[in-house]
């Protein structure tokens, strides 16, 4: 395992640095690529080569992955924010979509060193699902209602049918919410942009903002709020290194739901938060935000059974916890 290298792009982002992390405990070598547009220098490992550089370089890709013999690619370099997706649709078809493709021809130009390709999903692919109750399998159909679900759906259709053609195996990994920083409190959510909830709750614990809207307070839910399965990013980089062990010890490509089983809606998100930080804040309401589906929650039996998986850090108030602290440290 010592000799073998992978490729992660979007490695100096916030489950990317995360999954850096745990291959090189595994003992991988690793090759980042990022182009800094929303990873940050801090993230980068010390142990990991890294190269300044877009996915859409296809002949740059090429080049890196024939210079350091690439065994593997973890990809994450995608735009993941739901409203932009839907103001600039474009950006989303070109990074995400393009991008995939653009990795799989440098992959196809380096005549099969790359045996395996891990790829970071999304829930968003399944869309509002009809059965709202249900913990979404991977068998419900996949209708995204949003450009950002879409162009990751594409980007899934383009690798399962290139797999053949390029002699490698691969594992889709649909995340649900990514939350939560590692237990160095090293990396975790950095962007000033984001839109992540748990991010947002622990900025305004700690005064960074002066309240917290909720976005739709009118949903088929419990409580009115949208309810969505958090998971630790510490467990979803742990998954990473598992399926990719997984496809290297001979398995066939397989999709996997990445989450917990458990559903926490934006009250009690935000409840939570309060609670662990010993901190209150305002709360105000606003309308729903287009593109955002009522409720989330993952089936990862299969995931759990594939991988021989068991989360270690499935606490609500331990991600709302590690992310407050976190952000508390962040300059």
């Amino acid at each position: 395992m010592q000799s073998k290298k992978i490729l992660v792009t979007g490695g100096a982002g916030y489950i990317g640095s995360n999954t850096v992390g745990k291959l090189i405990q595994a003992g991988f070598q690793v090759v980042v690529v990022d182009n800094l547009s929303t990873g940050f220098e801090k993230n980068l490992h010390p142990e990991a080569i890294f190269y300044r550089e877009d996915i859409l370089n296809t002949p740059q890709i090429t080049d890196i992955i024939l210079r350091e013999h690439i065994f593997a690619i973890v990809h994450f370099a995608a735009k993941i924010v739901v409203p932009e997706s839907l103001s600039h649709p474009h950006l989303y078809y070109k990074n995400n979509t393009q991008g995939v493709l653009s990795i799989l021809e440098a992959i196809k130009m380096t005549g099969g060193l790359v045996k395996h390709f891990i790829f970071s999903s999304t829930a968003a692919v399944y869309g509002n699902p009809e059965r709202g109750g249900d913990c979404i399998s991977e068998e419900f159909p996949t209708l995204p209602i949003n450009p950002y679900g879409m162009s990751k759906l594409m980007s899934e259709k383009l690798i399962t049918d290139c797999e053949k053609e390029l002699s490698m195996t691969s594992v889709i990994l649909r995340y649900f919410n990514v939350a939560g920083a590692d237990t160095d409190l090293k990396f975790g959510q950095r962007s000033n942009k984001a839109t992540h909830l748990i991010k947002l709750a622990s900025e305004t614990a700690l005064k960074k903002r002066d309240q917290l809207e909720i976005t739709g307070t009118d949903y088929p839910t419990k409580d009115g709020t949208g309810v969505r399965d958090y998971i630790h990013v510490e467990d979803l980089a742990t998954v990473h290194v598992l399926a990719l062990e997984y496809l290297m010890r001979g398995h066939a490509s397989e999709i996997f739901n990445c989450g917990y089983g458990k559903g926490f809606s934006v009250k009690e998100v935000i409840e939570t938060m309060q609670a662990v930080t010993k901190e209150s804040f305002k709360v105000t309401h606003a309308a729903r935000r287009p593109g955002d589906a009522a409720m989330l929650v993952a089936d990862s039996s299969k995931l759990k059974k594939a991988l021989n998986w068991m989360p270690a850090h499935d606490s609500l108030e331990e991600i709302c916890r590690s992310a407050y602290l976190f952000e508390k440290h962040e300059v």
